[in-house]
């Protein structure tokens, strides 16, 4: 990801570029009243969309403004740069990703039921949210700064899960791998089956809900069958 390309917006024809050290937007916070949180709010949802479908260096602020009839410099307003726009929609995502995580593992019981309700919310998520399923394939492609973003923001999930597979390893429950390794590759498997999802609907084929059960079904039957060593 170009210098240039990760910079745009952080000057404009209408005057100079924004001081980077200021507060940006915290959506929710309700720091510059309901109205702006509004804006900020408008703009990070169609950030997230035409970087998850558009791809980052293919989406420009002159475009987002033109979608949401506002002027470029309201996005800069509250986003002093592409750039910094680009980590705000991580941040956001980040936190939605871990609390549809942490909700389904609330109910879920122990052993192999966690990883399947794990697999479960991804899945429903995805259906649900599929820019932010679009917007993991595209930090993946960009990688750092930004896959290391999104990966530091989800790393004290990442560390849970890792602690989990460890537990049941030394309790004979799953087969024995490295954890972190083992969470890597049924990432890949999840995200490689959800992105073949995003391609049909890049196509215009929308994937039907029994579509997307046959999906999660075959993906909790290949990772219980590489996992498991004892009826769950």
């Amino acid at each position: 990801m170009s210098k240039s390309s990760i910079d745009e917006g952080s000057s404009d024809r209408n005057g100079p570029a924004r001081d980077r050290s200021r507060p940006r937007a915290v959506p929710g916070s309700g720091g510059r009243g309901d109205a702006g949180s509004s804006t900020s709010e408008r703009i990070l949802d169609a950030a997230l969309v035409s970087f998850a479908t558009r791809g980052y260096e293919a989406s420009s602020l002159d475009a987002l403004a033109q979608g949401l009839e506002i002027r470029k410099q309201t996005i800069l307003y509250w986003f002093p740069s592409k750039e910094v726009l680009l980590e705000a929609v991580i941040d956001r995502s980040a936190i939605e990703l871990s609390a549809a995580l942490e909700d389904s593992l609330t109910s879920a019981g122990s052993g192999w039921s966690r990883i399947e309700a794990v697999v479960r919310s991804v899945f429903r998520l995805a259906a649900r949210r599929p820019e932010l399923v679009g917007l993991v394939r595209e930090m993946g492609r960009l990688g750092t700064p930004a896959a290391t973003r999104l990966v530091t923001a989800l790393d004290p999930l990442v560390h849970r899960a890792s602690e989990f597979l460890e537990a049941e390893m030394d309790a004979g429950h799953m087969r024995r791998h490295e954890p972190r390794l083992l969470l890597l590759a049924i990432y890949s498997t999840v995200i490689g089956m959800l992105t073949e999802v995003e391609v049909l609907r890049a196509f215009g084929e929308e994937p039907t809900a029994r579509s997307l059960v046959r999906r999660r079904n075959e993906i909790l039957e290949l990772l219980r069958s590489a996992l498991v060593t004892e009826p769950a």
